[in-house]
């Protein structure tokens, strides 16, 4: 592995990869909330994070979602495309929760009649604030065309997804995505999933019992983190 680092956040490391065009990303054990004000290093979180976003991401790339995964390296390192991040956090909400519940006054665990599609600013330094697209548009984040590829990928990543889980007994509440702009062929750029998909960036409940298999856990103090990540990485695997 390159020991260039490139950029280092709070669940993930990047560093440069063997060419120009590729990067490595190493999964932390850190587990953060609230803009990294709650911290913690829980052993094994970064291996089983990686499992997690690796076969989802595989399993969109099969059902025609382009990702920036490459190959596996390891437990928790993976080789990928070199992308220019949008700046923009790309939110699905099917059912209400956390922030969405407390801003409107829904009930969490409320079904939405729709599914909403959200945008945030990336940004920590700020706490991720909403945006809109004439404010994205207006400060040049992203264009008009641009910002209706995301919802596009995003209402269709959330029906493969939402299919995936169902057979595993998991409900998809809500989910974060990120996207990048790698050089097309014959010139241009084309706009691929990047990131992870994993309990850190989606909130997922057993559909029986509504227990938490995600982050939530972690932010909440609601017993072992880790337990949900373990039983989400199982069924996927016996999915």
């Amino acid at each position: 592995m390159s020991d260039k680092i490139l950029y280092e956040g709070k669940s993930k490391i990047v560093y440069q990869g063997p060419d120009s065009e590729s990067y490595i990303i190493r999964y932390k054990d850190t587990a953060t909330a609230f803009n990294g004000e709650k911290k913690e290093d829980l052993s094994g979180k970064g291996k089983l994070n990686a499992a997690i976003s690796n076969l989802i991401f595989e399993y969109l790339m099969k059902n025609g979602i382009e990702t920036h995964l490459i190959k596996v390296i390891d437990d928790t390192s993976v080789l990928v495309k070199k992308t220019e991040i949008i700046m923009v956090e790309v939110i699905v909400r099917n059912v209400a929760a956390g922030s969405f519940s407390k801003k409107y006054g829904i009930a969490e665990g409320t079904a939405l009649k729709n599914t909403v599609v959200e945008f945030s600013l990336k940004s920590d330094e700020l706490g991720d604030p909403m945006i809109n697209e004439s404010q994205i548009t207006a400060i040049g984040i992203a264009a008009a065309d641009e910002l209706s590829l995301l919802t596009k990928l995003a209402l269709r990543t959330n029906e493969l997804l939402s299919a995936l889980f169902i057979k595993t007994g998991i409900k998809l509440i809500d989910f974060k995505l990120e996207f990048g702009r790698c050089d097309a062929p014959g010139g241009g750029k084309r706009i691929i999933l990047c990131d992870e998909i994993s309990p850190d960036s989606c909130r997922f409940w057993d559909a029986a019992t509504n227990k938490k298999l995600d982050k939530d856990v972690f932010r909440r103090d609601l017993g072992d983190v880790l337990e949900g990540y373990r039983e989400v990485l199982g069924r996927l695997q016996n999915a």
